[in-house]
């Protein structure tokens, strides 16, 4: 068998691609972060503002920790394949697309690199500033000093580039911050700001750093990554006609909320090249919405469809009954409780059957189920609420729902170990629940609770919700109505009588 060249400019030339690319313009990005979730992403909007609108700019990447893939990326000159996968309008979709928006990655952990950093920092052509450093990238950390090369922290080293670049007499930069953490860009403002104040900058620069724009954005596309099939890998490889260690793997749909000024729509090519990005005032709207439709519909159903047999969110999309279910849940109960225009939530919705029926993810009801206590509470209790509050009922498949939930963490309960609570499934094998420890014990301590007694202390645990679920009217009843329907007729049924 013969060995493919690793992927670069003048070995994709003879592979005969026959797509898009530009191997030159202007670095116009200073993107911390160099994974999956970016490259799938924020290099693939830039990508294709390249080809549509004529952007005419490359992302240099930083690794935001000492081990990355710097060396791999500069070793294919910031080449590599994407490939977005999954249903649009209901029809099956596998996109090709080599990504020639990275012009190379640096690892600041190098004095070099580092220095090379800093060059960037002061460019005439950089424009903007991208991150996705993890959950825990928009951190203070006191320890971080003005003289660290590089400092430990994410916003430090922001601080330092933002310095160099004002010290260099340069124009401010948009900040365009994609952690999922709450209001993003201005945490890491505020990081900024006590750095500034920590290493004692001059007031001028803190001045500058008021004018450079700091957006919260809400980014919305599942990324698994890798080709994660040998075979597939090899057959992919065959076709490409070069070797690309850095193949990455996203769905189709993709969204970008962006929080900021109105010039800032017109600055970013994203609109003209027709990707779906709006800049608006407040990105808070948005984020509800993916939390309590998207986030929501998954903490929804799947406890219920892990009982009823399922395995995998895209098996559910086959089933009229759980299928029927969530998209009842979304459209009649969901909805009616947010503050966005109903057309474009109802657009929302229906996207999100096709991004569960994908045929190229296999995601495992199991890891949804990860902390679903909190996870409710968060994503479906405030719809369950408002929906109350509005309509003076109960939201027929939430209440479901909710009985489904205690069905998942009181089925033929085994043992408490240090994984998680054992359960039993109808199907006959076992399951381990993760998720708080208080949780895991109070279920363990009902577990030979009858129906009514058990519904009675979930809903009275004020540690679960803040508050006594027992004060709602008529939902006490309900649920242990709902709960035995499911230990009796199964979970399909139960969601089936929600029909």
């Amino acid at each position: 068998m013969e060995i493919m060249e690793k992927l670069n400019y003048e070995v994709l030339k003879k592979s005969g691609y026959q797509g898009y690319i530009l191997e030159k313009a202007p670095e116009k990005i200073l993107q911390f972060g160099e994974g999956n979730f970016l490259r799938a992403f924020v290099d693939y909007w830039f990508d294709m503002s390249n080809e549509k609108v004529g952007w005419n700019g490359k992302a240099v990447l930083v690794q935001p920790i000492a081990p990355g893939l710097a060396k791999l990326i500069n070793e294919q000159e910031g080449l590599y394949t994407l490939y977005l996968r999954g249903r649009e309008n209901g029809e099956k979709v596998d996109r090709k697309r080599v990504i020639s928006s990275v012009s190379r990655c640096l690892n600041p952990y190098e004095k070099a690199d580092y220095d090379a950093m800093m060059e960037v920092a002061v460019s005439d052509d950089l424009e903007y500033i991208v991150s996705n450093t993890t959950e825990a990238g928009i951190v203070y950390d006191p320890a971080c000093q003005k003289g660290d090369c590089p400092p430990a922290s994410f916003p430090a080293k922001l601080t330092q580039v933002l310095y160099k670049r004002w010290q260099a007499g340069k124009k401010p930069l948009v900040i365009l911050s994609c952690e999922l953490i709450d209001n993003n860009g201005k945490e890491l403002e505020k990081c900024v700001g006590q750095y500034i104040q920590q290493w004692d900058l001059e007031k001028e620069f803190a001045d500058w750093c008021s004018q450079c724009t700091f957006c919260s954005t809400l980014v919305d596309r599942i990324v698994p990554g890798r080709v994660k099939d040998p075979e597939e890998a090899k057959r992919l490889e065959e076709e490409n006609g070069y070797h690309d260690e850095l193949i990455d793997v996203g769905e189709v749909f993709g969204v970008w909320n962006i929080e900021g000024p109105e010039w800032l729509a017109d600055q970013l090519p994203f609109r003209k090249a027709g990707l779906n990005c709006i800049v608006v005032p407040d990105v808070t709207p948005y984020k509800k919405r993916k939390v309590r439709i998207l986030n929501g519909a998954h903490t929804g159903f799947v406890l219920g469809a892990y009982l009823a047999g399922f395995d995998i969110v895209r098996d559910c999309m086959h089933n009229e009954n759980v299928k029927g279910f969530m998209n009842k849940m979304l459209h009649e109960e969901v909805i009616p409780t947010l503050p966005l225009d109903k057309q474009d939530l109802e657009n929302f919705a229906s996207a999100v059957e096709d991004r569960f029926n994908n045929p190229f993810v296999d995601h495992e009801l199991m890891s949804i189920s990860l902390n679903s206590t909190s996870k409710w509470k968060a994503r479906n209790m405030p719809s369950f609420l408002e929906y109350i509050q509005e309509k003076g009922e109960l939201p027929v498949c939430l209440t479901m729902s909710l009985a489904a939930y205690i069905a998942f963490y009181s089925n033929d309960v085994q043992e408490l170990t240090d994984k998680g609570l054992v359960c039993r499934r109808p199907k006959g094998n076992t399951y381990t629940i993760s998720d708080d420890r208080w949780a895991l014990e109070f279920y363990w301590d009902h577990k030979d609770d009858s129906a009514e007694d058990l519904v009675h202390a979930v809903l009275t645990n004020q540690q679960m919700w803040d508050q006594d679920l027992t004060q709602i009217a008529g939902l006490e009843q309900a649920v242990v109505n709902d709960l035995k329907l499911i230990r009796t007729q199964g979970a399909e049924a139960a969601y089936a009588s929600c029909l």
